[in-house]
């Protein structure tokens, strides 16, 4: 009897250690992924800072580039889908496939931008509008901004993925419904760089 006393005794021990190291793992986990959910929405602040100038961005330019109203109404058409895609990704940094179709979305502003931009240096008068300096300058720190976010937010995507990916965290992770974060990244090596924003 004292010997199933004992036996009963060290087995529920072994059970409350167990849990208690499952709950160890599972409190880890949401707090990584809370914060790579906050790291993103950092990253979200700062696109729609950078969405918002893009309209008076092109308002400004508009008076000077009356011919060249296709260039102008890509930027805007590029402004609503990387805006629509962040919409998308900020309601789940989680998901992977939002990820990639904001990167890809970001990706297509930029090359918009950079259209904008070169079409922009054939106007003069354009170039020294204060307005237009202004929104440069505006942009040109957001731009700064959004790359110490993404930055941010791909080192605690990294911290996440690393710790759900490690011995013992593994075992239970998948179960447990943490799958993998995407890190924001670019797939296009030319779209790496930044757009070059110049009046």
């Amino acid at each position: 009897m004292m010997t199933a006393l004992i036996v009963l005794g060290v087995l529920l021990l072994f059970v409350v250690i167990l849990g208690l190291w499952a709950v160890g793992i599972y409190n880890g986990l949401v707090a990584l992924r809370n914060r790579f959910k906050n790291a993103f929405a950092q990253i979200d602040v700062q696109l729609k800072r950078r969405y918002d100038l893009i309209p008076n961005l092109v308002e400004t330019a508009k008076a000077y580039m009356k011919h060249e109203s296709s260039t102008l109404e890509a930027v805007i058409k590029a402004r609503n889908i990387a805006a629509s895609a962040a919409q998308s990704a900020a309601a789940n940094p989680a998901d992977a496939n939002a990820m990639r179709s904001l990167a890809s979305a970001e990706a297509g502003l930029g090359g918009a931008l950079s259209r904008l931009m070169v079409v922009s240096e054939q106007y003069p008068d354009l170039k020294a509008n204060q307005n237009m300096m202004q929104l440069n300058e505006e942009l040109t720190s957001t731009e700064n901004k959004v790359s110490f976010a993404r930055q941010a937010y791909n080192d605690s995507v990294m911290n996440y993925n690393t710790k759900r990916e490690t011995f013992p965290t593994v075992i239970l992770a998948g179960a447990l419904g943490f799958q993998p974060a995407e890190l924001f990244k670019i797939e296009d090596p030319t779209e790496r760089n930044a757009p070059k924003v110049q009046f």
